[in-house]
């Protein structure tokens, strides 16, 4: 049996969501625990009660529905993503695999599609790290990898605390962040993020798994000096030592393994004046790949890439670890679901592994996970340029109800 959602009731919803923090240039700025991220959460809350879900906040601020199923002894099977966005990002990231669950829910009910597990779905709170760090902040307390008490007291750049801020906009629910029941399996809807599966002409993919990373800062300090009066072999420059090491992260990613990946991604100058020599910078570096053998080494390999710099210009520094995941190898009876359900419909798939980290690698550790990827049109996200026709983002969403089907019943 193949189900079909409603491809105009998913494309008007993700139109709908889009504008909650929507940008002019066609993108989203709904960072987590902002008043957009409010916005959207207050609209998903709705959605799910008018789909007859019985809803719950947890302490996290992540949000569930529930849908009954036929046999109450039966473990339910997970569905969802995150809302929340990076600094003018995209509007499928993460979105997408929400709206796509919310769908798969409002299939069954006009079709009148009883399972045997329940169904959940899910709104995982700052997936994407940006305000707050780390990434996967919800799903990794739920999990039980974070500590509940350590990331309520989390500060963004402003020092506004992350448990203050989901008081603030109403999500800081009286429901254990923990699962509440045994989970029979998850799936998690996402856009690629990357080319691989345009490149190779696919409708979508199957993944069969997800990258290890590692976060971390590194500040070097200098001193601060007039740049007309002191003399080069007197300086100690904070920006030079920040710009060897920039290049240093830079090559890891052609020195570790072939599928390694390795990027500073922010640096904040202190003066950042043009004629004061630079007395403090702070540079963000991340490591991915899918052994968690080689992110480590990375990671040591970037500690004494910042002490040997560091030696060498004559400043001092400071190291700080920000986030760890590890890689996962996603379970066999998931991702044959979904390769299954693409096939039954009529889908060429690719099997991919994701390079970019989920809340899906966290849930991995508490049941049987998968993901469908959908087509991200010249790789890109993360930018307002980011973009997913309808027509791919209903094959995944298809391929994803199918999915579900097959395991909840």
């Amino acid at each position: 049996m193949s189900i079909q959602i409603d491809r105009e009731r998913l494309i008007e919803t993700m139109e709908t969501q889009a504008d909650i923090g929507g940008t002019e240039d066609g993108g989203l700025h709904r960072l987590a625990l902002s008043d957009a991220d409010k916005a959207v959460r207050d609209w998903f809350l709705e959605a799910m009660e008018d789909a007859g879900l019985e809803t719950r906040v947890d302490r996290m601020g992540n949000m569930f529905g529930r849908r009954s199923g036929t046999d109450s002894s039966a473990d339910p099977v997970l569905l969802g993503s995150h809302l929340d966005s990076q600094p003018f990002g995209g509007i499928y990231d993460g979105a997408l695999g929400v709206v796509a669950a919310l769908e798969c829910i409002r299939t069954f009910n006009d079709e009148g599609i009883e399972t045997s597990h329940p169904i959940e779905i899910v709104n995982w709170t700052n997936e994407e790290g940006s305000r707050f760090q780390p990434a996967m902040q919800g799903s990794g307390v739920w999990t039980g990898e974070l500590d509940l008490e350590t990331e309520y007291n989390k500060t963004d750049a402003e020092g506004v605390r992350f448990e203050d801020e989901l008081e603030r906009i109403g999500y800081k629910g009286d429901v254990p962040a923990e699962p509440t029941t045994e989970y029979d399996s998850s799936l998690e809807l996402h856009i690629e993020q990357g080319p691989k599966l345009e490149n190779n002409e696919k409708d979508l993919g199957v993944v069969t798994g997800v990258v290890g990373l590692t976060w971390g800062a590194v500040t070097f300090y200098g001193a601060a000096e007039h740049t007309g009066t002191t003399p080069m072999h007197d300086r100690q420059d904070a920006l030079v030592a920040a710009a060897d090491f920039i290049t240093a992260v830079r090559r890891l990613g052609g020195t570790l393994g072939k599928e390694t990946v390795a990027s500073v991604g922010r640096a904040d100058v202190s003066p950042n004046s043009i004629n004061i020599v630079p007395e403090e910078v702070t540079v963000t570096w991340g490591i991915r790949d899918p052994s968690d053998d080689v992110v480590e080494e990375g990671r040591e390999r970037v500690l004494e890439e910042a002490a040997a710099i560091a030696d060498r210009e004559g400043v001092n520094y400071e190291w700080e670890d920000r986030a760890r995941s590890s890689s996962i190898r996603f379970p066999e009876r998931p991702v044959t679901a979904i390769g299954d359900a693409a096939q039954a419909l009529g889908y060429d798939s690719l099997d991919v592994f994701s390079g970019a980290v989920h809340d899906a690698a966290k849930v991995g550790t508490v049941c049987d996970t998968a993901m469908v990827f959908s087509v991200s049109e010249d790789g890109k996200s993360h930018t307002e340029e980011e973009y997913t026709s309808w027509d791919d983002c209903y094959s995944a969403a298809n391929t994803l109800a199918n999915a579900v089907l097959n395991l909840a019943e």
